[in-house]
């Protein structure tokens, strides 16, 4: 293992935007009458927007168009965003910043590697726009997680190969997308409990250990 890379999930890994979703998400069923919980949220983690509308539509009580189904999808982010506009600095979770800072200092490579085509909105609402080298999000894809699509992408941004890059994941659906791109893939939060994962760490601080015990960086 020789990383040069390590590309971060955002939702669940580098900012805890869960409850947002689902508050957009049930206001939006609300208004069609369309059955929603905390079950269904979940499911949603991870994967693209409009793969989200088609199963939120699963309990519809009726059938909608494709022209239907995106306008849902825009009227959710809409109500999203409105969530967002709260969103500062101390909504980080502990230790972001200063790992970001100390992988800077050893020369990896840093990438942020999202299906939400809010990435770059919510990154510099926090104040972390410029601790990336580059962002690949839902903006630049055809195909979102599982597909390795968007961390390809970021490693090829960075000129990094795909076997050394790590991806910090807190989803299945992007443990699964690191594991068929060819990259190591560190699971956090609710994905520990997927055996494609190379390594299961309980906060973000636990990357350097890894890498430090791999060679990658220096004590």
């Amino acid at each position: 293992m020789d990383i040069e890379a390590v590309i971060f999930d955002l939702d669940g890994v580098l900012v805890h935007t869960d409850h947002h979703h689902y508050l957009a998400w049930k206001r939006m069923c609300d208004e069609e009458g369309i059955p929603f919980d905390e079950a269904i949220n979940d499911r949603l983690r991870g994967i693209s927007r409009m793969a989200c509308v088609n199963i939120v539509l699963e309990k519809a009580s009726r059938r909608y168009s494709q022209q239907e189904k995106m306008h849902l999808a825009e009227r959710k982010n809409g109500y999203y965003k409105e969530k967002l506009q709260s969103l500062s600095a101390a909504d980080l979770p502990s230790g972001i910043v200063e790992t970001l800072d100390t992988l800077r200092e050893k020369r990896i490579k840093l990438a942020v590697g999202s299906s939400s085509k809010n990435a770059p909105y919510i990154l510099e609402r926090l104040g972390l726009s410029r601790k990336f080298d580059v962002v690949a999000d839902g903006n630049d894809i055809c195909r979102s997680k599982p597909d390795p699509e968007v961390f390809l992408l970021a490693a090829s941004k960075l000129g990094v190969r795909p076997d050394r890059c790590l991806v910090i994941e807190d989803a299945a659906a992007g443990v699964e997308a690191a594991f068929r791109g060819g990259m190591w893939v560190a699971a956090i939060g609710e994905a520990c409990v997927c055996d494609m994962a190379d390594y299961q760490i309980g906060q973000i601080e636990e990357l350097l250990p890894i890498l430090q015990a791999n060679g990658s960086v220096a004590h």
